[in-house]
């Protein structure tokens, strides 16, 4: 069996505040295999957006390793290594430079990366734009000119500029509104075979989880408390922290409401006991 596309072996993080110690993660291990698009879920102050900042290479994990392609990554990432690895940000428009046209900041990473010739760069930023569904005459536009689903569109693109293999989105959906969300999604499930990318996908809401995640981390108080597929952690979850997380997802169809009564029951039995 080949190598997992990113490894992450007994990765603890500790924040120091004065005299204080904080334990953000706590000896978390997690694979991402090449294609697959992982979800780590949990509420605020779970670890998950940490552990994703150790991964990106923002934060340098206290102790454990992290392995991307079978090589240690080093705390000090290289450019070849941020080019691997890239980020989709809950707010575009806050990682978008509002002085610099949409055009020049897909432009920008071309340039930073060296990608193409400086000729081409300029069809390649058109190109870019209408493969995550917008017309390349966008390039002209300021990021305060686009909704918000056009901009996440353009951090999508951002992203695919730097010709990445693992994409980090930390809750990419979270500030749209229902039906954009499902636009975003369905673009990030096109583009994970067409373009072979893996995705970390950080998210609180286990209703969008459901329809993009191969597997599920779920993360609680900084620990890594069940990993597993995600048509098992949905049926049959089994962390009492699983099965509350599940038990507030909004309800759809009866198979749903059924499995939510019934973990409400089993976490009411279990505080009975």
């Amino acid at each position: 069996m080949s190598a997992p596309l990113l490894s992450v072996r007994n990765v603890s993080k500790t924040f120091r505040l004065g005299t204080h110690e904080i334990r953000a993660v706590d000896n978390v291990s997690f694979e991402v295999r090449q294609g697959e698009c992982l979800a780590i879920v949990g509420e605020s102050g779970s670890g998950k957006s940490t552990v994703a900042n150790m991964v990106l290479g923002i934060y340098p994990q206290t102790s454990g390793e992290i392995r991307f392609q079978d090589e240690v990554l080093p705390a000090r990432r290289e450019l070849r290594h941020r080019a691997a690895i890239q980020l989709v940000q809950q707010n575009p428009l806050s990682s978008l430079n509002p002085r610099r046209s949409i055009g020049a900041s897909l432009r920008l990473a071309l340039d930073v990366h060296g990608i193409g010739t400086r000729a081409s760069r300029k069809g390649r930023v058109g190109e870019l734009l209408e493969e995550v569904g917008l017309p390349a005459e966008f390039a002209a536009r300021a990021p305060d000119a686009l909704s918000g689903g056009q901009r996440q569109r353009v951090a999508i693109a951002r992203a695919l500029a730097c010709q990445s293999e693992l994409v980090v989105l930390d809750e990419p959906t979270s500030a749209l509104d229902v039906l954009v969300q499902a636009r975003v999604l369905r673009l990030l499930d096109e583009l994970r075979p067409s373009r072979g990318l893996s995705y970390i996908f950080i998210t609180h809401d286990l209703s969008v989880v459901r329809n993009i995640a191969d597997r599920v981390a779920v993360f609680e108080r900084g620990r890594l408390v069940e990993l597993n597929g995600t048509e098992r952690i949905f049926a049959r979850p089994e962390h009492p922290y699983t099965r509350q997380l599940i038990s507030a997802v909004p309800v759809i169809t009866h198979d749903e409401l059924e499995l939510r009564d019934n973990l409400t029951k089993e976490g009411a039995d279990a505080g009975d006991a």
